[in-house]
């Protein structure tokens, strides 16, 4: 039995100290961690400052930019409408030009042609056809004499007058473009 007991000593000799050592290993382990958690934490918080940081920064430079890119839209649109109204009041006076030189043309052709109905109709027919071609000379003399705000202006004036003439007209003038480009 002595060799009994002496190896039980031995065994909770040789099993106290493993325990002890778990034991001081596991404290050790968390106080090595308890630090190490910390700046961690630390660091972590750190990064996350940093990142919130750098969002700031990024925010604050699109918004320059966007504020920029802003601007220079602005501008740039700017210069388009300018172009295009004065492309516009050209194509405008040109079409002012077409449409007198048209109705002098036709003045003149009705002009011309009243001899041949003071034969065919009768001298009073040709009296029309001499103030028709009169009243469209003038109409061509007024229209190019006006300047194109004139003619807006008249042109709206013509509208509040008479809405329902000019809605008539524009229908009519439709219908006339639409069989012109049907064919």
């Amino acid at each position: 039995m002595a060799d009994t007991s002496a190896t039980t000593p031995k065994t909770r000799t040789t099993k106290a100290p493993k325990v002890e050592t778990v034991e001081a290993t596991s404290v050790d382990t968390m106080a090595e961690t308890s630090p190490n958690k910390a700046e961690a934490k630390a660091r972590f918080s750190k990064a996350i400052d940093e990142a919130k940081a750098g969002a700031a920064a990024l925010r604050d430079e699109a918004k320059v930019r966007a504020a920029g890119y802003r601007e220079q839209g602005k501008s740039k649109s700017g210069d388009l409408s300018a172009e295009a109204k004065t492309k516009a009041r050209g194509l405008a006076q040109d079409g002012k030009t077409a449409a007198s030189d048209a109705l002098s043309g036709l003045g003149r052709l009705v002009s011309e042609n009243a001899s041949v109905v003071d034969e065919k109709l009768g001298a009073k027919y040709g009296d029309y056809a001499r103030s028709a071609s009169r009243s469209l000379q003038e109409t061509s003399a007024k229209l190019e004499q006006k300047e194109l705000d004139e003619l807006a202006e008249d042109a709206r004036e013509f509208v509040r007058k008479s809405p329902g003439l000019a809605v008539g007209l524009a229908a009519f003038g439709g219908y006339m473009i639409s069989r012109l480009f049907r064919r």
